[in-house]
């Protein structure tokens, strides 16, 4: 995020500018701290925005502390500026396959990538009045620019001034992290908090990392004309189901990108034309020629420099801050929220984290993150759209469970917007129509999952769900086959028995 700031603030770019005027202004003042806050936020990021946020509307006398950019990953580095690269992407898939819909296709040149990265700045320059310094400050918060560390158990210090108060919430995110490769640093690298900063298109890319930000950002690339290479140690998406990580890496192949799996970068040489890099894979290496690698490797939480042992907050490098259900740390009067203590790293998982934090931190309150139904999506084509318990959670728990799968080769809309490869695959207990989870593949799997991730939590089964109607033709319509390949189930011999019998009597009758 540093990085970020730096490159905003000596580049020239109007949209650039209307940014950090919004998230970071120049010549900001910093108020007169109150003599007691009712709470101190530490991160001006998705958890630590909504904290804030819901304190002063209560009324609670609040002080908000950015280091960086208020906005955090999600509106800088993260959600909103990779998602509307994607969005140009996929344009870009649309037009060369326009003949698969009876259409002359069109082609994206290099040359239309700086446009492309110009409507991203002024998309997330657009949209950056949400997280403003000005617009909190309107809320009555107290916003302070600088590097927050606690002095005590009870005082948090920004730059020599004092922040005293009755409750806090740590809410300082994560970075990227790159894995300690031979040359690495030396040929230099991107990384998701670095890459929309390109104004050129790579034209050969090394993508390292297999998880959501690499996927997302390899597809991307190559659908706007890099040549990809994608680098990971596993298989892809390691968290989702087998079947989902199968689908896209056959999309991936299929795309043009070179997918190299259980596959390790070993060494990194800057040359005059690019990079070289040397990868293991299959027991065999292989010299490869790029010109930029980007580092989609994981993340780390920020624990770093905040004085977490003045203030009896216990934390780990890997881990970050320590919390228990509660969001509660060491220190009773300090919680935390987001990225910095949670293995859910994802914005909307923040902000539900965040409204725990506060009813907990300002009222006593008992919420709990475990009773959290989280869904999450990577947005590539197809999306990966996940919520509750997967095949393999359930087996490592020792769960019994029944799993109905539809194909979205199976639904009208699909076939007929040419999105037909994904499935919709639902997990109950069994013997019983309980929902414990489900996975989607599909164009629109991350709208598609909300259906069920409500129905989870109230405590609609399966069986249910085979009444709902859908309208026709939508891809909604898999989760109604879904529920009614259950409902089939139902319909056991001997209730086939009896209803034949029935329909016989009324026959003679």
């Amino acid at each position: 995020m540093e990085d970020c700031l730096q490159g905003l603030a000596s580049g020239r770019r109007d949209d650039d500018q209307r940014l950090l005027a919004q998230v970071h202004p120049a010549g900001w003042v910093s108020p007169r701290p109150a003599s007691m806050y009712n709470l101190v936020v530490i991160g001006a990021g998705t958890a630590g925005l909504i904290s804030a946020a819901a304190c002063a509307a209560l009324g609670g006398k609040v002080a908000l502390v950015e280091r960086h950019l208020m906005g955090g990953d999600c509106l800088n580095t993260g959600c909103v500026p990779s998602k509307c690269l994607i969005r140009s992407s996929r344009a870009a898939a649309e037009m060369a396959g326009a003949s698969c819909f009876g259409l002359r296709p069109g082609q994206v040149s290099p040359a239309d990538f700086p446009a492309v990265m110009e409507r991203l700045r002024r998309l997330r320059a657009d949209i950056s009045h949400n997280d403003s310094a000005h617009r909190f400050k309107a809320m009555g918060v107290d916003v302070f620019f600088g590097s927050a560390s606690f002095a005590d158990r009870g005082t948090v210090s920004v730059d020599g001034v004092d922040l005293h108060f009755r409750r806090a919430i740590i809410a300082a995110g994560a970075r990227a992290v790159h894995p300690e490769i031979a040359g690495l640093n030396a040929a230099g690298f991107l990384t998701s908090e670095t890459v929309f900063d390109l104004t050129e298109l790579p034209g050969r890319l090394a993508v390292v990392g297999g998880g959501p930000i690499g996927c997302e950002l390899a597809q991307a690339f190559a659908r706007l004309g890099s040549a990809v290479t994608l680098i990971q140690h596993s298989r892809f998406l390691p968290r989702e189901d087998a079947e989902a990580s199968d689908v896209l890496a056959r999309v991936f192949r299929r795309e043009g990108i070179r997918v190299l799996l259980d596959a390790r970068l070993l060494t990194v040489k800057k040359t005059d034309a690019g990079r070289e890099i040397t990868v293991r894979t299959g027991g065999q290496e292989e010299t490869i020629a790029v010109d930029r690698i980007l580092i989609g490797a994981g993340r780390a939480p920020n624990v770093e420099g905040l004085g977490l042992e003045k203030a009896g907050v216990a934390y780990d490098s890997r881990r970050g801050v320590l919390v228990d259900d509660f969001l509660r740390t060491t220190n009773a009067a300090v919680f935390a929220a987001g990225d910095i203590c949670m293995d859910w790293k994802f914005t909307h998982a923040a902000d539900a984290a965040a409204r725990i934090a506060v009813q907990n931190a300002l009222f006593r309150g008992r919420k709990r993150l475990s009773r959290l139904n989280m869904p999450w999506c990577t947005y590539t084509s197809p999306e990966i759209a996940h919520v509750g318990l997967s095949e393999a959670g359930a087996e490592a728990r020792g769960m019994a469970v029944d799993t109905y799968r539809v194909g979205l080769d199976e639904v009208d809309r699909a076939l007929v917007d040419g999105e037909s490869e994904g499935f919709v695959k639902v997990l109950v207990r069994r013997g019983t129509d309980r929902i414990l989870g489900a996975t989607i593949v599909g164009s629109h799997a991350g709208d598609l999952i909300n259906e069920i991730s409500v129905a989870m939590a109230g405590k609609v089964g399966l069986k249910k769900l085979a009444d709902i109607i859908h309208p026709y033709p939508t891809q909604a319509e898999a989760i109604r086959r879904v529920a009614a390949a259950y409902n089939r189930t139902r319909l056991t011999p001997p209730v086939a028995a009896a209803l034949k019998w029935w329909l016989k009597w009324q026959r003679k009758g």
